[in-house]
């Protein structure tokens, strides 16, 4: 289920990157270090160059350090701003119900299909604002 991602691997339409950071030296072929934020402290400093991009001078581009939360484990947290819509899937023998849900992290908005029960116990407060429109 959605909700607690490992830094780094956020929706397919969601920053990539942060930074720019200044590259201190090249401890490998392959590896250099970076100089990271006070932030970052929990992060490694020592990336492969395939987890690093070169520069681009746009800002637009660039996901400032301070809207990104990572806890001691390296996770984030995000959050789901409203249920859009719900769909019930058939299988063999049972159904089981899902809803899309619209998900905030930092700047970006995804939307994801997720098992309605599981979201229920994780964001019960989603679905109690939804049922009051439909008893209304």
């Amino acid at each position: 289920m959605k909700g607690v991602m490992r830094f780094g691997k956020n929706g397919k339409l969601s920053p990539r990157y942060i930074g720019p950071y200044k590259i201190i030296r090249r401890v490998d072929q392959v590896a250099y270090e970076l100089e990271l934020p006070q932030e970052l402290s929990s992060v490694h400093l020592v990336f492969h160059v395939s987890m690093l991009r070169k520069c681009i001078g746009d800002p637009s581009h660039i996901t400032p350090t301070e809207g990104v939360q990572v806890t001691g484990d390296l996770t984030y947290e995000e959050v789901p701003i409203a249920i859009l819509d719900r769909q019930v899937r058939k299988l063999r023998n049972k159904e089981i119900a899902y809803v899309k849900v619209l998900w905030r992290n930092q700047q970006v908005e995804e939307v994801t299909w997720e098992a309605e029960e599981a979201m229920k116990l994780k964001y019960p407060h989603l679905f109690q604002i939804h049922e009051k429109d439909e008893n209304a």
